[in-house]
């Protein structure tokens, strides 16, 4: 059975004061980048921070199954927020981190000048509408009130599958960062932001909420049975994968789990676990 590491309010904010210290190249300056990925230690262990639901029961399966044949010393370290994880890979805390897809992370690296980079596609979490009021997405009506991930992309990403399913009419131009301004028509809607992470336990408090479908999961929901609408996979940006600071790439152990994690055993593995609420979308990051 494998052992995975939480990490505590102490370590999180050493990380945090870590970040602070050393995070202070930029990206033309040679000492933000490391040369040293493709020379490490093999035999040590890639530490790589994820969030619990699927990332750290994939990587589980992963050092529980195949990780040992490979060569690869896997160690993980799970996270409950969407920050931590990106600032303890920019820091060195962690060696990887598995949980989040290409808009994210283009937007956190603007806003913190951090240099985490893409390695492999893994899977997509499709969003999805739920609500413990409704059972069909038509009992949806003007006054009821929807939450929605209050950070950039997600928030952009819910407003698409509200207009996508005729809930809003979005602005001309509207894109993956859509904000609530950029609603054209709420059609008598009222919105809520909240923490991506908090929307599961607000489901008793509105109407509906867009979740994210490792949250949906945490919470006992199936995204491809409960939710009133959900994204479709077919050209979906919103790839989960795994990411390392810039000049890692190259490190043989991150090369190895890129390649376990994009292995037929994963897929099989994806596809009897999550049923299609999570699928697998495997491949180079675009």
């Amino acid at each position: 059975m494998r052992k995975n590491i939480k990490l505590t309010a102490a370590a999180a904010a050493a990380a945090a004061l870590s970040l602070g210290l050393t995070a202070c190249g930029t990206a033309s300056d040679p000492a933000a980048k490391s040369d040293s990925g493709a020379k490490a230690d093999e035999s040590k262990a890639l530490v790589v921070a994820a969030s619990p639901t699927p990332h750290a029961d994939i990587l589980g399966y992963i050092k529980d199954n195949l990780a040992k044949k490979a060569g690869l010393n896997l160690e993980v370290k799970e996270f409950t927020d969407y920050v931590l994880p990106n600032t303890a890979t920019e820091n060195g805390q962690v060696d990887a981190n598995f949980f989040q897809h290409k808009p994210y992370l283009d937007d956190f690296n603007k806003k913190n000048k951090t240099h985490i980079v893409p390695v492999v596609n893994v899977h997509l979490e499709p969003l999805g509408l739920y609500s413990k009021k409704s059972k069909d997405i038509k009992e949806i009506k003007a006054g009821q009130t929807v939450a929605v991930p209050n950070d950039t992309t997600n928030e952009g990403r819910a407003l698409k599958l509200l207009a996508d399913n005729g809930l809003i009419t979005l602005k001309d131009g509207a894109g993956t960062d859509a904000k609530l301004s950029d609603i054209k028509d709420s059609k008598g809607l009222k919105f809520k932001e909240l923490e991506a992470a908090t929307l599961p336990r607000a489901l008793n408090d509105v109407d509906a909420a867009v979740i994210n479908g490792n949250y949906a999961i945490e919470a006992d929901l199936k995204p491809a049975q409960d939710s009133l609408a959900l994204e479709k996979a077919d050209g979906n940006p919103y790839a989960n994968f795994l990411a390392v600071k810039e000049g890692n790439e190259k490190d043989a152990r991150v090369e190895k789990l890129a390649k376990l994690l994009n292995s037929p055993e994963v897929k099989k593995f994806i596809d009897d676990k999550y049923a299609g609420s999570i699928v697998s979308a495997f491949g180079p990051v675009k």
